[in-house]
């Protein structure tokens, strides 16, 4: 969940997944894996979600910067290693979005997806500290700019929270099932992380009336938040896996994010750690570490994205906050490997 983004902006001064030809060629891990390699404009960037189209590697972001990156951020890539500056999907925010939540100067948390032949990109519309919030959806035939097709069409609104709600819509990730259902989820804090069930031929919520599916929460005391978000559901190996942030992001230096994976059979949970740990109370194994200590320069890790490429190749797309350059929030991206015990681990954090 992005908070303080102008501190942040400031600071840097100082799925279904595309189809793309046979003959595209995925990205080679560099010795060392990614994060050691990463250049170009790779901050400020928070929120991250990567998909490929053709040969091309596209990662849309919370909107910090000027012009349309203001409103949401993008980034290319061949190799997932160099990065640049992209074209921005919007200039402005829909009028229904400022309508719906006075206030909102960006879009934060988006997702991509690849669905009936179009991009689906999913992005939340909030205010810091509220869950007045809403997702909308835009769409678009490619994400190459320079292909016949390229545009995004709004598409409005398509979940939105307030005051009366235990959840927060923002965060939202797409997913479908081996059934072939789709489904959304989303939640930052509140009562914790939900899932939805969508329409898949508009993308919306097939029963808008409908109590979403609680997937993930965890224990506080009386009163508190649930600090927990940014779910993101993938398939591999006969489970879904369910990745989630915890603690606190957007503090630069000081953020104490971490994230934490479980799987399950069903789509819909109960998700469980390695050890069992339910992820409705709060467990989960870690899969990208807190670490705080002082010779730590990259902190903070969380809201993972996920990719899975033409070979097979799992990778995840998370931010950190860059101790040596004032906290600003930085792309990072990690190969999962997946162990003798069928869980995953990302190396080269």
């Amino acid at each position: 969940m992005p908070l303080l983004l102008t501190a942040l902006a400031i600071a840097a001064a100082s799925a279904p997944l595309a189809e793309a030809a046979p003959q595209d060629t995925p990205a080679a891990a560099p010795a060392g894996g990614f994060n050691a390699r990463l250049v170009g404009d790779i901050a400020p960037v928070h929120d991250p979600v990567v998909i490929r189209e053709g040969d091309v590697y596209y990662v849309f972001s919370t909107g910090i910067g000027e012009g349309g990156q203001r409103i949401l951020s993008s980034r290319t890539s061949r190799d997932l290693v160099t990065w640049t500056r992209g074209r921005a999907p919007f200039e402005r925010l829909p009028e229904w979005a400022t309508k719906a939540i006075p206030g909102a100067k960006n879009m934060w948390a988006p997702d991509i997806s690849y669905v009936n032949g179009r991009y689906r990109l999913y992005y939340a519309v909030s205010t810091f500290g509220s869950n007045r919030s809403a997702i909308g959806l835009a769409t678009s035939a490619t994400l190459d700019p320079s292909k016949p097709g390229y545009g995004w069409r709004d598409e409005g609104l398509v979940v939105m929270s307030d005051v009366k709600d235990d959840f927060n819509a923002i965060d939202a990730a797409f997913v479908a099932d081996a059934q072939g259902r789709h489904w959304l989820s989303l939640g930052s804090f509140w009562s914790g992380l939900k899932l939805f069930r969508l329409d898949p031929t508009t993308g919306k919520l097939l029963h808008p009336a409908e109590r979403p599916r609680a997937i993930a929460s965890r224990k506080v005391p009386a009163g508190a938040p649930s600090i927990i978000e940014a779910p993101y559901i993938f398939a591999h190996g006969g489970y879904y896996w369910l990745l989630a942030s915890y603690d606190y992001c957007c503090k630069g230096v000081n953020s104490t994010y971490y994230t934490v994976v479980g799987r399950s059979k069903a789509i819909e949970g109960p998700y469980v750690g390695k050890d069992g740990s339910a992820m409705l109370q709060g467990g989960g194994t870690m899969l990208l570490r807190a670490d705080l200590r002082e010779e730590q320069r990259f902190r903070g890790p969380g809201h993972a994205g996920h990719l899975r490429d033409r070979d097979g190749t799992d990778f995840l797309v998370y931010h950190a906050y860059d101790r040596e350059k004032s906290g600003v929030p930085t792309l990072r991206i990690v190969a999962l490997e997946w162990g003798a015990d069928g869980w995953p681990i990302a190396k080269g954090q």
